[in-house]
Parts: C-alpha cells; structure tokens; sequence
C-alpha cells in the first residue's frame, strides 16, 4: 500500500475542499476553515502525537458541524413557528425571517365549525324542495338525492324549513289563555294580522315575548305540533299533510365537505415540515456563541474519524512488543461529546423559546412589582 501522507502540521484551504461546498465561497468560513483545522489537531495530541488525518477530514468536520448546527436551528425554529407557518408561500427563504404568530391555522380549521353551524365555513349549502302528498307522513330523501344525480350517500342535510306559523300572527289567539279582552276586538276592524303595537298603549318589550312564548308553548302541547323527524335522510313530517304542498330544505354534499378541506395547489405552499424554506445557515453571520459550538461540534467529528482510522489498525508492531492504539476511547468520547452538544443546544434553544420567554417576562414584572412596594412613597404637603 502507498505511503498516505498524514497531517503536517498546516493546511490551506480552497473552494471544493469539502464534500458539498455549502459554504467554500463564504470567506469567513475560508478563513476559519485552516484555524479550525490547526484546533482541532493539537486538541488531540499534535505535534507530540501523529494526526492520522488530512485536512481534508478537518475540512468534511467543519462543513457537517456548521450543517448540523443550522439544522438544529432551524429544526427548532420550524417547530416553533409552524402553526404561523402551514399554507404560506414556500417560495421565499427565510433564514432571515422574523415570523410574527397568527391565527391561519386556527381560522382554517374554525372554517369547518362555521359549515356546520350554518354561518360560513367553505363548503356551499345547496336548496332542494320535495313535494309533498296529502296524507303521506315518510319521505325518503335518499330516492330524492338519486332522482336530482347525486351520488348514494353524498347527501347530507343541514335545515328542514317546516315551521309553524309565527306566534305574532296569533297574538290575541284566545285558546292560548293570554288574550286581554279588549285587544281582541281589533281582530274585527281587520287589524289582528298587524303588530300590537297599534293599540296605542306603550307596554314592555318583556310582555310581547311572553305573550308569544306562551302562544308557542300553547301549540306545542294543546294543539298538533309542526315538527319533523330525519334519521338517516328518511323524513317523518308532524302532523300528517292534509294537502299537497312543497318542503324546502337546505342541504350540503359530503364530497364537497372533503374536497374543500384538502388543497391540491400544494407544491407551492408549506405543507409540513419538509418543505418549509430554510436553507444552510450563512456562516458569516453566526455569532460568537454559535462558533464556539461548531468549534467544539468540529472537534467531535475529528475525533470520530481519527478512531475509524486507527481502529483499521489495533496494534503497530514494534521491535520486540506493539503498540496498541486509542481507537475505542476516541469514538466512544466522539460519541459522548457529540451527543452532549446536541443536547446543550437544544437545551439553550428551548431557554430561548417564545414560551419560556413570556414566563421569564412575567416573573420579571413579578419581582420588580415586589421590589417597588419597598419603595417609601412621598408624602404629598400642599
């Protein structure tokens, strides 16, 4: 086998010396890429010890620890962004962005709530009329749904317009108990059909609505109720029909419902988290914090890749004995730094969510509140 040459001791970087090439053209990461490389090496023992790496192991680290980084980022910025996020544009990058919360997601699934109680929503509901028989009681709205070309089971029905006439037509109706006496002779000049208010005497809002509820309860229990039963679009109407007449209802398509709620124009609209718009972060613009992280994320790649390569090797014969090499220690202190970082980071990027922001605020005010009611208050002489 050749003799491949190790790290001597100094590299200099250019642009294609790492696997992808995220960041060879950003000249901060150009400049740091030989100091982190000269770092990371004498970390681990150089010049006393041999570095059996080249800088292009050096190099591979950094780029993958300023990735790792940003996913980690990002990956939290998406979680705590994403309900202000859904159903936007994905076609603006927004490393840079500053996301304010909204409520799209909640008005977007509200919408439904708004269908199904019949003021607003997205899906239409669509009138139909049914004739109905003279002494027939039981419709089956189904037959209807097929007769009108809409499919077996699409058919949903939201309001039955079967009502009783209003009670304010039969204001001074005397089988209700709360005729007055006197009010009723208006029926014979042809003026029951008005509203009370024409016999000029001012009475409280209170007593027309009592009047009222009393002429419904009245039908509802003395008199044959109008009123209806639908179970599974089958119609029972109260009392039977004596004559033929037309039913009117409102109704809505079950399709329509599913459809309305999946949009199909996607491809340009976040949809989930793989497709919100962050990209790799631009290395010139993490600060100090984050550089010391990618440093330290750095050297626990390196560390990672030097245990690969000696563990091809465990033992270098020497004359007379052999050395055995550190392979097992450095992946396992690799594996441990690794994970440790991973989760130092997440922990300081969860200390700095919205959340933990707002109850720090409070606690704050708390506190400060506390602190001013020590404070002596000033006698005011006039």
């Amino acid at each position: 086998m050749a003799n491949i040459p190790i790290w001597p001791g100094s590299s200099s970087f250019s642009p294609g010396n790492t696997p992808f090439g995220f960041y060879d053209n950003d000249f901060q990461f150009q400049t740091d890429a030989d100091k982190v490389a000269n770092f990371c090496s004498r970390r681990m023992g150089y010049p006393i010890v041999d570095i059996e790496l080249q800088n292009l192991n050096f190099y591979a680290a950094f780029e993958e620890a300023v990735t790792t980084y940003g996913n980690e980022v990002y990956a939290y910025k998406v979680r705590q962004d994403y309900l202000s996020l859904e159903g936007a544009t994905n076609a603006n990058n927004l490393n840079n962005a500053l996301i304010t919360p909204n409520m799209g997601v909640i008005i977007r699934t509200s919408e439904q709530y708004g269908t199904e109680a019949g003021t607003g929503g997205n899906t239409d509901w669509h009138t139909g009329s049914l004739s109905m028989t003279a002494s027939i009681q039981d419709y089956d709205l189904n037959v209807w749904a097929s007769q009108n070309g809409i499919q077996s089971g699409d058919l949903e029905i939201k309001r039955i317009f079967y009502e009783s006439p209003p009670a304010i037509a039969k204001y001074f109706d005397p089988y209700a108990g709360t005729g007055t006496g006197m009010m009723n002779m208006l029926d014979g000049f042809g003026f029951g059909n008005y509203s009370p208010a024409i016999n000029f005497l001012l009475m409280p809002l209170n007593y027309d609505i009592q009047k009222i509820q009393a002429i419904e309860l009245n039908d509802q229990i003395r008199k044959a109720n109008y009123s209806f039963e639908l179970q599974n679009n089958h119609l029972r109407i109260f009392p039977i029909p004596n004559r033929e007449a037309k039913l009117h209802f409102q109704y809505l398509l079950k399709s329509e419902r599913l459809n309305n709620s999946i949009n199909l124009s996607g491809s340009s609209l976040i949809t989930n988290i793989s497709n919100v718009p962050y990209t790799n972060p631009s290395y010139s613009q993490v600060n100090s914090i984050g550089r010391s992280w990618i440093f330290e994320y750095t050297l626990a790649l390196s560390k990672e890749i030097l245990g690969y390569v000696r563990g091809k090797y465990s033992q270098i014969p020497i004359p007379g004995d052999a050395v055995t090499l550190n392979s097992g220690d450095l992946v396992a202190a690799a594996s441990s730094e690794k994970t440790s970082l991973i989760e130092k980071l997440r922990g300081y990027l969860d200390e700095t969510s919205r959340e933990k922001l707002m109850e720090r605020r409070a606690l704050e005010t708390d506190y400060r509140t506390k602190e001013l009611q020590q404070v002596p208050f000033p006698i005011y002489i006039g």
